[in-house]
C-alpha cells in the first residue's frame, strides 16, 4: 500500500501531538488552590489532535497522490513554493519592522501584504484585504490592549498605539 503525502504528514503531526501531550505532564502544579497550568495546553492539545485525526482520515480517503505515481513533471521550486515563501519573507518583515511599527500598525500592515500576495491585487480585492487587517488586527489588539491588560509593542513610530 501506498501512502500519500498527506497520510505521512498527518501521522508526524499525530506524533509530535503525543509527544507534547506526554510533556505537558512535566508542568509543575502549585500547591494552592488553582487550576492545573497544564490544563490549558491540553485543552488545545485534544482539539488539535482531534484536527490531526480528522486530516488523517482524510487523507487516507483521498489514497495515493497522481503526482507520486507519476514523478516525470515537477514544478520548479519557486514555483511550487511560492505561497509559503511569501508566508515567511512577509512575517520576517513584520518582525523586524515590529520596534518600528508597533503591533497594530506593523500587523494591519503584515495581513494587508500578505492577503494580497495570495489572493490577488485588484482595487476590489485590495479593499477587501484592507477591511479584513483593519478589523482583524484591530479587534485583536483591542481585545489583547483592554480585554486582558496586556501591553504590546508600540513601536516607535506610532508612540500612543
Amino acid at each position: 500500500m501506498r501512502l500519500n503525502r498527506d497520510t505521512v504528514v498527518a501521522i508526524v503531526l499525530l506524533a509530535v501531538c503525543a509527544v507534547f501531550w506526554q510533556q505537558s505532564f512535566q508542568i509543575s502544579a502549585p500547591d494552592y488552590g488553582q487550576m492545573s497550568p497544564a490544563a490549558w495546553p491540553r485543552a488545545i492539545l485534544v482539539l488539535l489532535t482531534g484536527l490531526c485525526l480528522a486530516y488523517l482520515v482524510q487523507s487516507v480517503r483521498q489514497g495515493p497522490d497522481a503526482t507520486d505515481a507519476e514523478p516525470g513533471e515537477r514544478a520548479p521550486f519557486l514555483a511550487h513554493w511560492r505561497n509559503v515563501l511569501w508566508c515567511f519573507v512577509l512575517f520576517l518583515a513584520y518582525l523586524l519592522s515590529m520596534p518600528f511599527l508597533g503591533m497594530l500598525a506593523g500587523g494591519i500592515l503584515f495581513v494587508f501584504l500578505l492577503l494580497n500576495a495570495l489572493g490577488g491585487w485588484s482595487a476590489r480585492l485590495m479593499a477587501l484585504h484592507a477591511a479584513i487587517a483593519v478589523i482583524s488586527m484591530g479587534g485583536m489588539w483591542s481585545l489583547f490592549t483592554f480585554g486582558l491588560k496586556v501591553f504590546l509593542p508600540s513601536g516607535s513610530l506610532f508612540d500612543g498605539f
